[in-house]
């Protein structure tokens, strides 16, 4: 009896129920270093960009060009010219776009080629030189010219001196009026070159005189 009471017992024995399956943790996740650079890089370079882009734009500014070739001594119209932005150099001294009026009715001072920007000293008032004038050219020696400097808009006297060799004559040497339009240095002799506006009518004497190498210049007052 008692080994029957106590199958019956075990029998009625309730069982815990079973824990619930755990469950898989989750995926771990793989940096990629590569990946990570890449996108670095990527952000460095919008950085960089943005910048470049942010300074083209503010360094520019407008300014004349040549819409086709200008002659020189030709009057500048309108149509002759464009505007065009360019980025800022300081080693540039272009004509900004906003003197657009004060350029049209100049003369070409140079020849412009087309597409070339426009500077100070591509026009001027007047061309040189001006008609029923000439421009002849000296070469001078240091004895030939004087001590100071010349500069342009100086007034000298193109002064006939004898011919080596030959007597100095009492009478007063003939001479010529001009006024210095450039001045420089020859790449070839070294000697001192200048460009003297004179007269067309006496301008072929001149010439023939100054071939002859037997003249000076004289430095008139500089007093306006």
């Amino acid at each position: 009896m008692s080994n029957t009471a106590t199958r019956n017992e075990r029998s009625h024995v309730t069982h815990p129920p079973s824990a619930e399956p755990s469950l898989p943790p989750p995926p771990k996740l793989r940096r990629r270093p590569a990946l990570i650079a890449a996108a670095i890089v990527a952000v460095c370079l919008g950085a960089l960009l943005g910048g470049w882009a942010w300074t083209a734009t503010t360094n520019t500014q407008e300014v004349l060009a040549a819409r086709a070739d200008i002659e020189r001594g030709s009057i500048i119209e309108a149509g002759d010219l464009a505007r065009v932005r360019v980025n800022s150099d300081p080693a540039l001294s272009p004509v900004g776009a906003g003197s657009l009026e004060s350029v049209v009715g100049q003369r070409a001072a140079i020849d412009i080629a087309s597409g070339s920007l426009l500077t100070p000293s591509s026009y001027a008032d007047s061309v040189v030189p001006a008609v029923n004038m000439s421009v002849v050219g000296v070469a001078l020696t240091s004895s030939q010219a004087p001590g100071m400097d010349l500069q342009t808009g100086d007034r000298v006297r193109v002064v006939a001196t004898p011919a080596e060799g030959s007597e100095v004559s009492a009478e007063t040497p003939s001479f010529s009026d001009a006024e210095v339009v450039n001045v420089r240095v020859s790449d070839d002799t070294g000697q001192l070159v200048v460009d003297l506006l004179v007269p067309h009518a006496g301008a072929a004497a001149l010439a023939a005189q100054i071939a002859t190498g037997n003249v000076a210049i004289v430095l008139d007052s500089r007093a306006r």
